[in-house]
């Protein structure tokens, strides 16, 4: 009788472990994607809302998460009103300094580019560029973490007329 109920405890367990890997499919799970943060040097900001930074061994450009920043670098559009100066912002709080990039869960966008917050010292780069007006935010799902505090910094920097909400047309 005690070898029966040994069985029939084996024979659960397995028909438990079974159903759960029925049910997470662990087969279906994308590879895993690396760490979710890393060191990196920024070599040069290309934009206001992109660095090229070296991360590991390789040169990556990485673009900001949250944040648009007018144009200033694309050849079919003409540099925007605001541009340059978020430009030079962030060529002057970045360019080789040191940063921790904090990926997205989505890394890498159409371009190639890597995905993040970017962090000089203990300030998220993204964040500045919202609070002092020379981004707006721009939410991409699922990199959308700090949408929300994005969103309410955009409103107040637009509301005191901030950066490029006082200079440029709508």
């Amino acid at each position: 009788m005690g070898a029966g109920l040994s069985y029939s405890r084996i024979g659960s367990a397995a028909l438990l472990l079974v159903g759960a890997a029925l049910i997470l499919r662990p087969w279906e799970l994308p590879p895993n994607p690396g760490p979710a943060a890393a060191d990196a040097f920024v070599l040069r900001a290309v934009d206001g809302d992109t660095l090229e930074a070296r991360v590991g061994g390789a040169v990556e450009d990485v673009r900001l998460i949250g944040v648009d920043t007018p144009e200033t670098v694309d050849p079919d559009e003409p540099v925007q009103c605001f541009g340059h100066r978020a430009s030079r912002f962030t060529s002057r709080r970045a360019e080789r300094r040191r940063a921790r990039l904090v990926f997205g869960v989505e890394r890498r966008d159409a371009y190639g580019r890597l995905l993040a917050y970017a962090y000089i010292g203990h300030r998220m780069l993204n964040e500045e560029l919202v609070r002092r007006g020379f981004a707006r935010t721009l939410a991409i799902a699922p990199n959308t973490r700090y949408q929300a505090l994005f969103r309410r910094l955009e409103l107040k920097a637009a509301r005191a007329g901030r950066g490029l909400w006082g200079r440029c047309r709508p």
